[in-house]
Order: C-alpha cells, then structure tokens, then sequence
C-alpha cells in the first residue's frame, strides 16, 4: 500500500515525498483509514512504528475538506505526557502545516504563561500541549473548546502512569459533545487504567493493535551486567564506555541527584556528556536536546523524561545505569536505539537494588536473560532468592468463631469488672454520721 491509496490532499502528498515516506507503516496502513472515515480509534504498536503520522495525516486531512464546527476554537488537541514528546509531534506538525493556511500552537509546562495565552487568543487550529498546562489555561478561560473536533491521546499509559487522569477527564468535558472524533494511542491496550478512562472518553472505538506490548526489538542486542554496589556499577560503565566504539550513548538513571552526580563524573572522564530531567526549565530542555540531536554531545545521561517517542537516530547504545520502576518502560527506554532499521546495543547493570525491577522485566517480556561479564570486572552477586511464603496453617473456620466467641466474653467481663469497681457505690455525703456519747466522769468517794 501507499500514501496516494489514502486519498490524502495533495499538498499532504507532496510533503510526504519532501520528507521521503512513501510507504506507510503497519500502523499507518491500519489506523489512518479508521480515522479517515470519522470514527474513535484505540490504536497501539511498539515504539518507533510511526504513530505520530498515523493520527496527524488524518487531521490534517479533516481540516483541509471538513468545514470547521467554530471559528474561534482549536479544530484539534493533541495532548503528550512529556515536553520533549510534544515538541517532536509539533515539529512533525509544522511541516504538514507548512504550505496551508492552518495554524499550530505548542502549549507545555515550564514556558512562559502569558505568552502561550497570546498564542491561543491568535485562534490556532493545533494544539499540541501537555495535559498539565493545558487544563491550567481551560481554568483561566484562555481557550474554549466547545467547538473542537478532534481529541488526540498520543501515549495514553504513559499521561495515566504520570498521574494527568483528572486533566484529562477535565479537557474532555470541556469538548463533550456528539460531533467530536477520539483518538487514543498507547504502548499497550492491555493496560486497566488506560481501557477504563478510554470507556469514558471514546464512543464505541475501533481497536488496532501492532504486536504484543512486550514484543522484543530484533535489531537491538541486549546485554545484563550484574553488579555488587555503586562503584562496581560506575567501573563497568567506564569499561564499556573505553572498550566500546559508540555514536551516540543515552544513560538512564533512577533520579535527578544520580543524573546530575553521573553527567558530571563522565565529564570529568572526558566525554562531552549532557543531563536531562523533569526539573529543568524547558529552555534548558529544549537547548539539551537540540545539541545532542545534532551530534554537539556523545553522551546523554537522562531519567526517564527521554524514554518514549524521541526519533535520535544516531544513538547505538543505551545504557539502563539504574533499571526502570515499571516493566514496560524498559522497551521504551532501549527503544532509543535501533530505529529505522539501525542496529543497537542496550546494556543494563542490576545490582540488589534493580533485582525485582529486573525480574519484573523478565517476566514481563517473558524471557530469561543470561548474564554478561567483562574480565576483572566480575562481581559477586547473583541474585536475590524470593523470600519464602508463610506457611503457617490457618486456623480453621470452628477454631477463629470460639476464640472470637472467648474474646468477646473476656472484654464484656472486663468491663463488668470495671464498672463494678469504679462506677457504682454510695455518695458518703448521704451517710449519717453518728458522734461517739461522751464518757462519764465517775464520782470519787468522798473522804
């Protein structure tokens, strides 16, 4: 299949072939008709398939031969769980917008407020936000949605696991009419908080799902380092790092404190190395990534603000420093390499503090990973046995009735007792008291 079997307008056309895509991707062949013809979609698909096209080239699409529902508000929202995310679908956006007369706005936590509430009295058609800050300019009236047409979740497990549930029901209710279309697209549809709020916000969705959210990246060679503490850990990455001819290398750590401390050691080794984390300002974040997209830093030592949607195509290794606290941000995190048929290296070092976040991994992709060593490097630990289960035998059912029977006595004896002894008596001011007759002299003979 190609784009032109779409139907799609042609200056759409014209800027798929500037962008060189041709050929649509098993997402984009399956979804993009669904969304064409007007109805909610549940899509997912693993990392790097190509989601963002299939749910902006039928937006684009629907501006273009649709007559708009407002003239004021958005035509469509498409909300993103992190900032870095966002600013990849807009610039995606901006070339599709390139040569028509639509307009797109980019509305993220972290930028100036004022400023994006002057972009949104200019009327964009677009708007790419972050749930966050965009339910904050619904509440100050800055934007209306009552006229919207189209509602976009692009990584909806991820905007639910970051705690944006309320946000996003409150956007929702903002546009809640009959005429708008949804869209949801997620890692994985095997996910109880993201099927739960979809029955909320969709209207009998379609479903496409492209692989198993656990399904293995085949060009990504995976390697498990297993460690004994934190200096061992820091001496295997400055091996690897030594012995290991990369391009460009992404770091994962647990923490802002471990990635600041390790940016800062493997600068000090050599290496032109940055650090990301949700703290920064976005014009920190936005300078970050754009330095390290154009090849200006080897090394990216990041938490998990850069793990899911970023197209780098230059980086060859992934490095989990610390593993993740949820199994399925592990494939996103080494999906940062490998993409668009590349090779890739992904290493993790597990020491007794990754070992369950390890396990869970295992179980979740279903896979036992053997274990890698580098000479003079080998540690001690091998793991952590599963605590033993409680195999006290519980009481049976006669046994738990007569003790609860005992304790109820007991108690009801106890307060018997106390009431006998503290809260009955006779006041001593109702006693009579009773004076002692005085003793009589006794006369003395007389002489």
């Amino acid at each position: 299949m190609q784009f032109t079997d779409f139907s799609l307008d042609q200056r759409l056309l014209q800027t798929l072939k500037h962008m060189g895509i041709d050929t649509p991707t098993e997402i984009q062949e399956q979804a993009i008709p669904i969304a064409l013809a007007g109805k909610d979609l549940m899509a997912s698909s693993k990392t790097g398939s190509g989601k963002t096209l299939a749910f902006l080239l039928p937006a684009m699409q629907r501006m273009i031969s649709c007559k708009a529902l407002s003239k004021r508000d958005p035509r469509a929202v498409i909300l993103l769980p992190t900032r870095e995310l966002a600013t990849q679908v807009y610039s995606q956006l901006r070339l599709l917008v390139a040569n028509t007369q639509f307009k797109a706005t980019k509305i993220l936590g972290g930028e100036n407020f004022n400023d994006q509430a002057k972009a949104l009295a200019r009327d964009p058609h677009f708007v790419v936000a972050t749930p966050g800050r965009l339910a904050d300019h619904l509440k100050q009236h800055h934007l209306h949605l009552n006229g919207l047409e189209l509602l976009i979740f692009d990584e909806a497990d991820r905007m639910l696991d970051l705690g944006f549930a309320e946000q996003l029901k409150q956007i929702n209710g903002a546009a809640d009419h009959k005429r708008r279309q949804t869209l949801m697209f997620s890692a994985t549809l095997d996910h109880g908080d993201v099927d739960e709020i979809a029955a909320e916000l969709l209207k009998t969705p379609e479903h496409v799902a492209i692989g198993a959210g656990n399904l293995e990246h085949k060009d990504i060679t995976q390697r498990i380092f297993l460690c004994d503490h934190l200096d061992h850990k820091e001496a295997l990455l400055s091996r690897i790092l030594k012995d290991e001819q990369q391009k460009q290398i992404i770091i994962f750590t647990a923490t802002r404190q471990d990635t600041d401390r390790l940016a800062k050691k493997l600068a000090d080794d050599g290496f032109k190395t940055a650090s990301l984390s949700g703290e920064l300002k976005q014009n920190a974040r936005n300078q970050i990534m754009d330095e390290f997209s154009r090849g200006l830093q080897q090394i990216l030592v990041t938490t998990d603000v850069a793990s899911r949607g970023l197209d780098l195509l230059n980086v060859s290794l992934v490095i989990n420093f610390d593993m993740p606290k949820f199994a399925e941000e592990y494939v996103h995190r080494i999906g940062r390499t490998g993409r668009a048929g590349a090779k890739g290296d992904a290493v993790s070092l597990v020491g007794p503090k990754d070992w369950v976040n390890f396990t869970q991994v295992q179980t979740f992709l279903n896979k036992q990973f053997a274990f890698s060593e580098l000479e003079g490097l080998k540690g001690k630990f091998t793991g952590l046995k599963p605590k033993a289960k409680n195999n006290k035998k519980a009481k049976p059912a006669a046994a738990k009735k007569k003790a609860a029977t005992a304790k109820k006595k007991s108690a009801a004896k106890a307060t018997a007792n106390r009431d006998r002894r503290f809260a009955t008596g006779v006041d001593v001011g109702d006693a009579p008291m009773l004076r002692k007759p005085k003793a009589k002299l006794q006369d003395t003979p007389e002489d």
